[in-house]
């Protein structure tokens, strides 16, 4: 089996999510028989949601598609390493496995900071893969901070 990634469709999604002035960070999920079902950016200020980041949205989408708030067997890839709130929900809807772009040191949940996943408490571990894609994803970032910060 050959492996298909998907990550460029999590790109266009963050940079959809910079133009929009969020912070950008794409996510896309894939289910088991290789199509995308749902596609999100961050809208956290879009929407006025705390919550509202990129992974939880498109994992909301896939299980109203799915009919079902399990996604077993289904791909999550995301531009920024996962929150720990992310990664509680990419737990509770049981994601197969998880890609992920850039690591993010001061707010990551996976391999940085809370690492939800190595936790006893933590109900359902996905595989996971990072290194996804990480220039294209740390260039984004830089450029949407770079601008904050000068502007």
């Amino acid at each position: 089996m050959v492996f298909t990634s998907f990550m460029n469709i999590a790109l266009e999604e963050a940079r959809d999510a910079a133009e929009r002035g969020e912070v950008p960070v794409g996510a896309a999920v894939v289910s088991p028989q290789g199509q995308v079902v749902a596609r999100s950016g961050n809208r956290t200020r879009e929407l006025n949601d705390p919550t509202a980041h990129a992974e939880v949205l498109a994992i909301r989408a896939a299980c109203a598609a799915a009919g079902s708030e399990r996604l077993g067997g289904y791909a999550l890839y995301v531009t920024l390493e996962p929150c720990a709130m992310c990664a509680g929900a990419i737990s509770a809807a049981r994601v197969a496995t998880l890609y992920y772009g850039a690591s993010d040191p001061k707010s990551g949940g996976v391999a940085q900071g809370a690492r939800v996943f190595s936790h006893p408490q933590c109900h359902h571990v996905p595989e996971v893969y990072d290194g996804i894609a990480t220039a294209q994803a740390e260039v984004l970032l830089k450029d949407f901070f770079g601008g904050k910060r000068k502007g």
